[in-house]
């Protein structure tokens, strides 16, 4: 059976600092991309424009908005990028020109409801798992204003652009289904870059398990140690995880035994583990199985018992003033 296939259109805000950052990811201005792991530079000779930017991203911001006479605060949303693909399905039997015109289709879309002057780069990347193109444009409205809220809009306004944008693609690609839109089913993207970090701090979960597993009355101490060592960097990721889940609230909903469950603070973690397991954050993801791995990571943290727990305070706060020690020397 034949997976489903679907167009995908996101868009993201930028204000100031960040859109050099997204410059040097879209135009691959570093050698090296630690980040992102999934980029393969010797496949980078692959992508292509199908707009250059005339100038760096910001000046050319500035130049449009300028242009027309528009004012800015430090806030102010000066480029929006949208992202286009389709699910990986969709690409595997495609070769470079037939992926080519499916982006220029997109592109074709998208000017038909925003100028293309206001564009500042329009670039395809094929050295990542799925073929993508990264449009960056300054939210200029056509009577001159500056307003990416108007252009972008809100979640009613968000399923408009993704329903047009099916309707658009389908009738050169009649096999893209058009997924559940935000609206109706709460929902809202989650990057890959969550499941990533996600399988990381599963790693380190299935770890701490197999040592908590291990634990025994002649080898306590030794297991305390190796568990306060791990913990130094599994309590960080999974607060870390937390922030990140946070930002996506939308993804979530809260169910009454999720809350029941949560609410019982094990009260033995004590500070150095609570905000590690205050989970107002956990609802219902829109992925069932990064919903699992969440719930595994934090009923790990339950689990631990309390010997360990007093023994990796006592090494923590050992190590922290000994660091201060040797800061004041």
């Amino acid at each position: 059976m034949s997976q489903p296939q679907y167009a995908i259109m996101r868009f993201a805000k930028y204000k100031g600092p960040e859109i050099s950052n997204i410059e040097a990811h879209n135009e691959r201005t570093k050698e090296k991309y630690a980040s992102n792991p999934d980029i393969d530079r010797s496949r980078s000779k692959y992508n292509f424009h199908l707009i250059e930017p005339p100038q760096r991203y910001r000046a050319e911001a500035e130049r449009q908005i300028s242009a027309a006479g528009c004012r800015t605060r430090t806030d102010s949303v000066r480029v929006v990028e949208v992202l286009f693909t389709a699910t990986p399905e969709f690409f595997k039997s495609k070769n470079l020109p037939e992926v080519r015109r499916y982006f220029e289709e997109s592109l074709r879309f998208f000017e038909q409801h925003q100028s293309r002057k206001t564009i500042i780069s329009s670039v395809v990347h094929m050295d990542e798992k799925t073929p993508h193109m990264h449009l960056s444009f300054v939210p200029l409205t056509a009577d001159g204003r500056l307003s990416a809220k108007e252009i972008v809009g809100n979640k009613k306004k968000l399923t408009w652009w993704q329903d047009k944008f099916w309707e658009h693609m389908v009738k050169k690609y009649p096999d893209l289904e058009r997924g559940e839109s935000a609206s109706q089913t709460g929902r809202d993207h989650i990057p890959p870059r969550i499941f990533k970090e996600m399988t990381r701090l599963n790693k380190q979960r299935q770890k701490l398990d197999e040592l908590l597993n291990d634990i025994g009355p002649f080898n306590s101490k030794k297991r305390a140690a190796e568990i306060s060592n791990l913990l130094d960097g599994y309590i960080p990721a999974v607060e870390k995880m937390q922030t990140q889940l946070k930002k996506y609230n939308v993804a979530f909903t809260e169910t009454a035994a999720e809350n029941k469950k949560l609410k019982k603070k094990n009260a033995e973690l004590a500070q150095s583990l609570e905000a590690a397991t205050k989970t107002s954050v956990l609802k219902e993801l829109r992925d069932a199985q990064l919903r699992c791995d969440y719930e595994d990571v934090l009923t790990l943290l339950e689990r631990i018992p309390k010997e360990v727990i007093e023994f990796y305070q006592t090494s923590k706060y050992t190590r922290k003033d000994h660091e201060n020690r040797n800061e004041s020397r």
